[in-house]
């Protein structure tokens, strides 16, 4: 799964880890996360976010 970096602040989703201290069990693709979820560095939603490319 790829992995996702917040434009805003530099935070990188990681599937593999998902977002548990916000509900988000490790395994969970990034089109996956619920619609209300946001960075939790800095709360912008998903459309601030860019894949990273390997």
């Amino acid at each position: 799964m790829k992995k996702y970096i917040c434009d805003v602040c530099d935070y990188v989703y990681d599937p593999e880890l998902g977002d548990p201290e916000n509900g988000v069990p490790a395994g969970t693709a990034f089109e996956d996360l619920p619609e209300d979820w946001t960075c939790p560095d800095c709360c912008v939603d998903v459309d601030d976010f860019s894949v990273i490319e390997e």
